[in-house]
């Protein structure tokens, strides 16, 4: 099972304090550099940030794991280096027949590449209650979005995407006073929810903004959109000895989790 981890924004992240590099996957420059798209009555209009932190995102990562269980025990070994961390823990796919990818390539076998001199952006779908939902769009509508995906991976363009579920399956992880709990969903403040994200790369906001405003989106009517910017992540060459000890607990974690799972599969001859 693949799950996407999002880590909630808070007061840290919005003013760019990284965690260091050995918490995975993407971080996110803060809101303050955040564009949203609003598509009401077919016509586009922009906000520019910072939005309330409760709304954003600072970074994700997908992960597969065994169940929701084991990504959820996993998720609540990670090292903390800031207190009040949330992690949004969701099912990746979203309804119908669509294909998410990523850097292993899309359904026909495209593998994106890697620009550096360009930027990356992220485009996140925000939730509503036909995505919480998880309705299904028609199947014409989902083979055009595939489509839409196979060639902006061609052109050089799209570097990943994917769609999650609604959050009546999420759990969140939070962290408070070296301690972790963990609160089951759905939850119901859906404008505070992501539908789904897009990853690409561009030689300017606009560019980005551009092509989020021309994709074949699944929603017929009006939608909302987050366009953020990814930085790529801050080298921290001095650890301390609680990072050292973070570092090791989490490794040995991952690295149980892994052999748990092999075992798994041998058992069941696969």
């Amino acid at each position: 099972m693949e799950f996407m981890v999002l880590r909630r924004a808070n007061q840290s992240t919005e003013r760019g304090i990284q965690p260091p590099a050995l918490e995975p996957g993407t971080f996110l420059r803060p809101s303050a550099q955040a564009v949203r798209l609003l598509r009401r009555d077919g016509e586009w209009s922009e906000q520019h940030g910072p939005f309330p932190p409760k709304e954003m995102i600072a970074g994700f990562v997908l992960l597969e794991a065994e169940s929701r269980e084991d990504i959820i025990e996993q998720v609540r070994w990670w090292p903390l280096f800031d207190s009040g961390a949330v992690y949004e823990i969701r099912d990746a796919g979203c309804p119908g027949n669509c294909v998410g990818f990523d850097e292993r390539g899309t359904a026909a076998g495209t593998i994106p590449q890697r620009k550096e001199e360009l930027t990356r952006y992220v485009i996140f779908l925000r939730s509503d209650a036909d995505t919480e939902s998880d309705a299904v769009p028609p199947p014409e509508v989902i083979d055009v979005m595939n489509a839409a995906n196979e060639s902006g991976v061609r052109q050089g363009v799209l570097l990943a995407g994917e769609g999650l579920k609604g959050t009546a399956s999420a759990a969140r992880v939070h962290y408070a006073n070296s301690k972790t709990s963990v609160v089951d969903g759905p939850f119901t403040e859906v404008k505070e929810l992501i539908a789904g994200y897009w990853m690409l790369q561009a030689a300017t906001l606009e560019d980005a903004i551009a092509w989020a405003k021309a994709y074949p989106y699944p929603q017929p009517g009006d939608l909302t959109l987050e366009v953020r910017e990814a930085c790529e992540r801050v080298s921290h060459t001095e650890f301390t000895p609680e990072m050292v000890a973070a570092e090791a607990r989490m490794r040995a974690e991952l690295l149980e989790a892994g052999l748990r799972n092999a075992f798994s599969k041998a058992a069941r001859g696969g």
